[in-house]
């Protein structure tokens, strides 16, 4: 036998239960939005190209943009169309750029924790360093949203083996880490079950532009083919979840928030036949549903 994480079992998609969203939809559409603030002269993060010796003023000032303008100008597109955003917060924002999380709070996006900053991984940690960064974290989203966040991006989606344990035991109900399916399944912790909800490594604009040099209009065709394929695979009567998973730095630049303007408007357009959403609205549905719905449970 291999190796197991032991944290759910193979769930075959054909024998899965089937069940709706709100308003009778079998797609939910989420966006999730990371706002990101990284150290100045070390540490990680992606790049437009190979940086040089320390200080990357190249690099760290191209990711900076998204929180001095992309990130606006992406909340303007978001108003644009109607949709909420899931953001995924690095605790560090508060303190660095105040006033742009408070305008996702005024629009009612819900505020996810996303560590303290980009410039760590957590599964590089001991258990109980790993412990106070998740708290840290907590601790500062409620200190400035008055309630505890209920899911978790981890930076760089970097787990160590307790990590699942750990948010678990911190009180998060749901994470995004794991991108092993099309639709949410429980997790095992030793804290009582997570709820996993997909997060996409696909329709991501990470992996698309900065990994696989993708173009904006060819991202913008992502969405939209992953969109309408999901539309017709769930004619087979199992509902799916779509995530789309933004960084201002990246889409927030014109031409790209341009292509992402044509893509969220054909998904509008369609909004009557899907269900947009939250990943925190996902999970408060999930938790309604009859008990032996979801796998894992």
């Amino acid at each position: 036998m291999l190796p197991t994480h032991d944290r759910y079992d193979y769930h075959p998609w054909p024998e899965r239960k089937a069940y709706e969203w709100p308003g009778g939809a079998k797609l939910a559409v989420y966006l999730g939005v990371n706002l990101e603030h990284f150290a100045f002269g070390e540490g990680l993060g992606a790049e437009l190209a190979p940086g040089g010796p320390q200080p990357d003023i190249l690099n760290f000032a191209w990711r900076d943009y998204g929180n001095r303008v992309g990130a606006w100008r992406l909340i303007e597109l978001l108003d644009e169309v109607g949709f909420p955003a899931t953001v995924l917060l690095n605790s560090a924002m508060y303190a660095y750029a105040p006033s742009l999380v408070a305008a996702h709070r005024r629009r009612g996006d819900e505020i996810a924790g996303h560590g303290r900053t980009n410039s760590e991984r957590q599964s590089v940690l001991p258990e109980a360093e790993e412990r106070t960064l998740i708290a840290e974290s907590t601790a500062a989203i409620v200190a400035h949203e008055g309630k505890a966040p209920r899911g978790w991006l981890s930076p760089w989606i970097a787990e160590s083996r307790v990590t699942p344990d750990l948010l678990a035991e911190a009180g998060y109900a749901y994470s995004l880490n794991w991108a092993a399916d099309d639709a949410p399944i429980w997790k095992r912790t030793r804290a009582g079950r997570l709820l996993a909800i997909p997060y996409p490594q696909e329709i991501n604009d990470i992996p698309s532009i900065v990994g696989r040099k993708d173009g904006a209009a060819q991202f913008a065709d992502m969405i939209i083919d992953d969109f309408e394929e999901r539309l017709l695979q769930t004619r087979d009567g199992l509902p799916q979840v779509m995530g789309i998973a933004l960084h201002p730095y990246l889409v927030g630049q014109p031409y790209r928030l341009r292509q992402l303007r044509r893509a969220l408007m054909h998904l509008a357009a369609r909004r009557g036949v899907v269900w947009v959403t939250t990943a925190v609205g996902i999970l408060d549905h999930v938790t309604g549903l009859p008990p032996g719905t979801i796998p894992g449970e």
